[in-house]
């Protein structure tokens, strides 16, 4: 897996969104292709969780809403990735961001193992 994607990852998992989505704008940003718009749509992620953080549910349903739509072209698993689950997780969130609920956690990204990939939808 590439540094930069799993450094993110991990800023992700410990709920550094911000930071997390500097990392991933390095990786996207000379992306060309179809890589470029899965990163994108983590990028998407990290930015609505950031809002949620701040307090910003518009930011965040605008963000969910853009993320989820470019990431429903990745799933089940991208670059060890589990993309479905996390579209599951964020999708979750979105709901709750909508009826002006408590967030109730922020999701988490899960990695698989090569060869665990249900049906990997993409090789860059």
């Amino acid at each position: 897996m590439d540094a930069l994607l799993l450094r993110g990852i991990e800023l992700f998992n410990r709920e550094e969104f911000f930071e997390c989505h500097e990392v991933w704008e390095e990786l996207w940003t000379p992306e060309r292709g179809p890589r470029r718009l899965f990163l994108q749509a983590m990028i998407h992620m990290a930015v609505a969780c950031y809002h949620c953080q701040r307090g910003n549910p518009r930011g965040a349903q605008g963000q969910f809403t853009k993320g989820l739509r470019k990431l429903a072209e990745y799933l089940p698993d991208v670059e060890e990735i589990d993309t479905g689950r996390l579209y599951r997780d964020c999708e979750a969130v979105l709901d709750r961001v909508r009826a002006a609920a408590p967030h109730g956690g922020f999701p988490r990204i899960q990695k698989i193992r090569p060869g665990e990939a249900a049906n990997s939808t993409a090789s860059f």
